[in-house]
């Protein structure tokens, strides 16, 4: 049966078809890290595991790739990964048993993704404002527009914060990306920022991890030096600029995870 028959058989029948049968993918969550300005060293728990509103935040991460079957996500894990493999049985599994960047982290779980050929979602297990509703429109934009990457950015509206820049030609074609340490006065005046999530076709994402090379500051690979190898080499890559401000909010600290449980509590009670 084609796929265009079956589309037909669908609409005719009003049968339910889910956004993952037609967008299937594997998904990658980063998860470990240690969070040592969260105090995981005292506490014993990894950052992951912290919660905001009485929940870990991985499992609001998981909530946003529901999408996805269980079987077909990868959580990467490390510090106190036994923790976190207990709390969320039912995942595949891979370990980055020393923290060497995230670059480093995605190859780690090469060997599970060993022999597939489609394409691969790469999302933070600390960012628990995500909505899936932003992470299924980036996977629509890359599969529509055929692309090897495409990253999800957003617009700062107020003031700035010190994420990697979006850099465009004139007619707005993707150009490549601009830590904000590394970017010159006038480039820090751009307002699309790169949020670290990614729709990577899988082939070419390991291919390119094998030849990031290690920052000279922390001598860690950065998953964000992938996208730029693609885009030198010729491929397509694009980012996708889709929800609010508050919904990359990250948890690296204890204020980071103050303000991230006020805006779970704003969203609870509108």
């Amino acid at each position: 049966m084609t796929q265009f028959f079956l589309i037909y058989m669908i609409i005719q029948k009003g049968m339910h078809i889910s956004f993952y049968a037609w967008y299937e993918m594997k998904v990658l969550i980063l998860a470990a890290g240690k969070g040592k300005r969260l105090g995981s060293e005292l506490t014993q728990i990894p950052k992951v595991l912290r919660k905001a509103c009485g929940r870990p935040l991985l499992a609001y991460v998981l909530d946003t790739v529901s999408f996805a079957e269980a079987k077909d996500i990868t959580i990467i894990v490390g510090y106190q990964k036994e923790k976190v493999m207990e709390a969320f049985q039912g995942y595949d599994f891979a370990f980055q048993e020393e923290q060497k960047g995230t670059g480093h982290a995605v190859m780690c779980a090469e060997k599970n993704l060993e022999g597939y050929d489609g394409d691969v979602l790469v999302v933070c297990g600390d960012m628990p404002l995500i909505q899936k509703s932003s992470v299924e429109r980036l996977i629509k934009r890359h599969k529509k527009d055929g692309n090897a990457c495409t990253l999800l950015t957003f617009t700062a509206k107020g003031e700035v914060p010190p994420f990697g820049r979006i850099i465009r030609d004139k007619d707005g074609r993707f150009l490549g990306i601009v830590e904000h340490k590394d970017a010159t006065e006038e480039q820090r005046k751009i307002r699309e920022l790169n949020v670290g999530i990614y729709v990577f076709n899988c082939k070419e994402l390991f291919k390119a991890l094998k030849k990031i090379t290690a920052s000279k500051e922390t001598n860690e690979l950065y998953l964000t030096d992938v996208p730029m190898i693609m885009f030198g080499e010729g491929l397509k890559i694009d980012g996708f600029t889709d929800g609010d401000e508050d919904d990359f909010k990250g948890v690296n600290t204890e204020d980071d995870l103050r303000i991230v449980e006020e805006i779970i509590n704003k969203q609870k009670n509108k």
